[in-house]
């Protein structure tokens, strides 16, 4: 029986009964915001230590880049090591697996989820692989969550929406988006708004928010220039954009499914070595480029600043489209969001500066498709234009352009469905029951 069903066919308490859970959902959130910031400071911490190891390699020559080589197959090896040996939940985003819980697929995962999540992230993040924070950051609010309402003896549908609650709590933290976490619970993650979720999930956003900025501060992650509202006149150009992150889109779920695929297909090879291959792959990359490895928010960064040539980010988005899917196959712990955003910040840089050329007065300022095309790309992959708009909307503090994002997301959304593509969070999931499945069939011969 899923959530929306329990929902529906259960009692719900009274107000004490709310209240209580309100109550917990700002404690969850508090928890999780504390957690999730920690982790941040560690990925940040990581990658300043990366960055240092990089330097001094490039002083030693060929030893120094066999290090580099040499760390990053470690930590990558180790991170899979650890998902394979004492978490399989905690591999890959963990987003697929908490939609999964919710709709009564799975059973939630125990406390040891946690240490895999956090260690496993931190390796391979830092190790460089292309992921994202917000993966990790949302299976372990939601675990979490789901632990504390365990310990407070509340009832199996209220730890559920807590599990939600504290999923949303982990993303608000992950990228200070606090409206972002909430509505990516209720769009993607329960696809439905009742009161009791509803109250949980802000109230999980608020408290994570006030306990994380605390240690992370309140700036946006993305500093952009103000940038004026566009004209009607640019409409079509926004729906343009739109259309081609929809191709964009299904063309990067095929390319992490396939190289799922790929890997799935060398399962004899233990699953350490298959990840220290990836992680000497990316290690390799990071000591010829070591801007180019990484979750990628500099890289996002550097795209909406627009200091990149054209040649640059062509050359940029090539290899990010292919890092990223093979960072996901590596099977350790992380995430897609951030990965996304780089790919559609290149991709809408690319194509206002392309429309700029062409129809200078309709798109006369590039950095705004570069904005709109995040929102765009991430609604293409997930399927979620609200969580996508909110998200990049708060990241960037670009309202001047809910409007322009509001009819790429449009766009971008009617392109897979009309192609009947699927979200990538419902063909994970998917993927993930099936080898379950699979594993389970193979014990019982």
């Amino acid at each position: 029986m899923n959530l929306e069903s329990e929902l529906t066919t259960e009692s719900v308490p009274g107000q004490s009964g709310l209240l209580m859970l309100a109550f917990l959902s700002l404690l969850v959130g508090g928890i999780s915001g504390l957690v999730v910031a920690i982790f941040r400071l560690a990925l940040d911490q990581a990658d300043r230590v990366r960055d240092t190891l990089l330097a001094w390699a490039h002083g030693e020559a060929l030893v120094g880049g066999g290090l580099v080589i040499a760390v990053c197959a470690v930590a990558t090896a180790v991170a899979a090591w650890l998902v394979r040996c004492f978490s399989p939940q905690a591999e890959g985003s963990g987003i697929p697996h908490v939609e999964a819980v919710l709709s009564g697929v799975l059973p939630p995962a125990p406390f040891r989820l946690l240490p895999v999540k956090f260690f496993g992230g931190l390796l391979a993040l830092g190790a460089g692989l292309a992921l994202g924070r917000e993966g990790p950051s949302v299976q372990m609010g939601a675990t979490l969550a789901h632990l504390l309402g365990q310990a407070c003896r509340r009832s199996v549908l209220d730890c559920r929406v807590l599990l939600a609650a504290g999923a949303g709590a982990g993303l608000a933290t992950a990228f200070n988006a606090p409206i972002a976490g909430a509505v990516f619970v209720l769009e993607e993650l329960v696809r439905r708004f009742d009161i009791r979720t509803t109250i949980a999930t802000l109230g999980a956003s608020v408290g994570a928010i006030a306990v994380a900025r605390v240690l992370l501060g309140d700036a946006p992650d993305f500093h952009v220039a103000p940038l004026p509202y566009p004209s009607f006149d640019t409409v079509p150009i926004h729906l343009g954009l739109g259309v081609v992150a929809g191709f964009l889109g299904i063309a990067y779920n095929y390319a992490l499914l396939g190289t799922l695929g790929g890997a799935e297909r060398l399962r004899r090879w233990p699953v350490a070595l298959r990840a220290a291959l990836v992680g000497a792959a990316v290690g390799l990359l990071a000591w010829c480029n070591p801007g180019m490895v990484g979750g990628g928010n500099p890289i996002t960064q550097r795209t909406l600043a627009g200091t990149e040539s054209v040649a640059v980010l062509i050359l940029v988005f090539i290899l990010r489209f292919g890092l990223g899917a093979v960072s996901y196959a590596a099977r350790t712990p992380g995430g897609l969001f951030a990965p996304m955003l780089v790919l559609g910040s290149q991709s809408g840089l690319l194509f206002g500066i392309f429309c700029n050329q062409w129809f200078p007065i309709l798109a006369p300022h590039p950095t705004v498709l570069g904005v709109v095309g995040m929102a765009a790309f991430f609604t293409a992959v997930v399927r979620a234009p609200l969580t996508g708009i909110i998200l990049v909307t708060e990241m960037t503090a670009s309202f001047t352009l809910l409007l322009p994002m509001l009819g790429a997301c449009f766009a971008a959304m009617v392109v897979p469905t009309v192609l009947h593509q699927a979200p990538i969070y419902d063909s994970l999931r998917e993927r993930a029951l099936r080898s379950r499945e699979s594993a389970q069939d193979g014990r019982s011969i």
